[in-house]
């Protein structure tokens, strides 16, 4: 399909073009005009894109038209959704039903969002009443089966959104309990940033004779980003940062970290410098994310300091900045996190700072993404000489005890969740963003060190008949 058509020729319904068209869109991109067609014949799709290409409204379009245009088997039951989508993350979760209210305000379709980290008593009140699309985390939505709060049998329409972050995750096995809560006969869609070898052993699994799109090759990055590099000590790292925000007068940038402990020391450490900063990861109350995410989209916040399972799903249009205070362990989260920026046509520049003991990990990045990044020097920058002295004491110090989790129905406080998972579950592997692997999955193995196995492949490679796709 000529990606120049516009959304009026793919056959969408006036309510939902309406909403589009007010939303300020007018052509498709490369991967909604490919997806929603698909989607619309009513086929399993697995779909891959690059982030911040409009794979949201790949699904969210196309699943509105279907729901909108096609009645109801039997009346409308409370808490019995048609359309299910599971993301990985809170944020995610929450930016596809802001998606989903926009383009379908002028349908009669209702639609909710269910994370942890939050009461869970409003999504109950929520669950008795009628429902359409329901937009939830793995684990949340667990919590409210085994509560049998919500019914899952009248699903038509099966979402995994950012399926490859979710088996980073570890959410392997929950994904495999939902599935089979869910009815044999279904359309099922997997949306992912990158094909990988895991995305694809589930696909086997759960999508009967998928189409597959793929817009982009696996773990390019935008042509639209620069990327820089400043090697520079570990010790200097922040008071390099602060140099840059300051000379270059950055507003609006968005700090990776390694650690949620490194996120809460680097935002302390500018404010104190006269820098606005907020960190954002999993054990921060879902309000303060919440908060700090909004104003940082509104622009009074210049600075957000965020862990990768934290930052997946931020859509923020426009973002001209992201800096990689920490190189990822994972090859892959580098093309994640530089996908914040250069999205929707707009240019963006990503920046990283890279310590020695960080250079096994950017050759990993650059055999990844078969490209060289560029090397800068600042040579404005002076470190003072304190430099490392107040660095070992900020890290000596013991971290901040996070603020009290969320008051839940009968009163008690537990602590707040990981992302994207309810109260009480523990991800396998990644979600537990301060673990560091000793060896990158995309680095050679250290002397005498294999790499480490990952379990999950087997579990992958397994069909779930209950995940069939029809």
């Amino acid at each position: 399909m000529n990606t120049q058509d516009s959304f009026s020729s793919l056959g969408l319904a006036p309510s939902i073009l309406r909403a589009v068209a007010e939303a300020g869109y007018t052509t498709p991109t490369p991967i909604q005009a490919q997806a929603i067609p698909q989607v619309l014949a009513g086929g399993d799709l697995l779909a891959a894109a690059q982030t911040g290409t409009g794979k949201t409204a790949g699904f969210t379009l196309p699943i509105l038209h279907l729901l909108h245009t096609t009645p109801a088997p039997g009346k409308a039951a409370p808490g019995r959704p048609r359309c299910l989508i599971l993301t990985p993350t809170r944020e995610l979760a929450a930016q596809v039903k802001e998606s989903v209210d926009t383009y379908g305000k002028y349908t009669p379709l209702q639609a909710m969002v269910m994370f942890g980290g939050v009461n869970i008593n409003p999504q109950i009140q929520a669950l008795r009443k009628p429902l359409d699309i329901l937009v939830a985390t793995p684990g949340r939505l667990l919590d409210h089966a085994g509560q049998r709060t919500v019914d899952l049998s009248g699903v038509e329409i099966l979402v995994l959104d950012e399926a490859d972050r979710m088996l980073d995750m570890g959410f392997i096995r929950d994904i495999r309990k939902v599935l089979a809560l869910l009815p044999r006969k279904k359309q099922s869609l997997l949306f992912s940033a990158t094909f990988s070898d895991e995305i694809r052993a589930l696909a086997q699994g759960l999508l009967n004779q998928p189409g597959e799109v793929e817009v982009a090759k696996r773990n390019t990055t935008s042509e639209l980003v620069s990327q820089a590099v400043y090697q520079v000590p570990q010790k200097q790292k922040r008071e390099l940062l602060a140099h840059l925000l300051k000379r270059n007068d950055w507003r609006q940038v968005l700090v990776f970290t390694r650690t949620k402990h490194g996120a809460n020391r680097l935002s302390e450490y500018l404010g104190k410098q006269g820098i606005a900063a907020a960190a954002i990861h999993g054990n921060k109350s879902q309000s303060a994310r919440t908060r700090a995410l909004s104003e940082f989209k509104d622009g009074s916040l210049p600075v957000l300091v965020a862990t990768d399972i934290a930052a997946r799903g931020l859509d923020i249009e426009q973002l001209p900045h992201v800096v990689n205070f920490e190189l990822p362990n994972v090859a892959e989260d580098y093309v994640h996190r530089i996908g914040r920026t250069g999205r929707a046509g707009s240019t963006g520049h990503a920046i990283s700072l890279v310590d020695k003991e960080e250079l096994k990990l950017l050759t990993a990045i650059e055999r990844l993404t078969r490209q060289r990044i560029e090397q800068l020097t600042e040579d404005s920058f002076v470190p003072s000489t304190t430099a490392a002295e107040s660095y070992d004491e900020d890290l000596a110090r013991p971290p901040r005890p996070p603020h009290n989790g969320p008051r839940h129905g009968n009163g008690a406080r537990r602590p707040a969740p990981r992302d994207g998972n309810a109260a009480g579950r523990t991800p396998k592997k990644a979600a537990d963003d301060h673990a560091r692997p000793s060896t990158p999955r995309n680095a050679a193995a250290a002397p005498g060190k294999p790499p480490r196995a990952r379990p999950q492949a087997a579990l992958l490679a397994r069909k779930s008949p209950a995940g069939r796709g029809h």
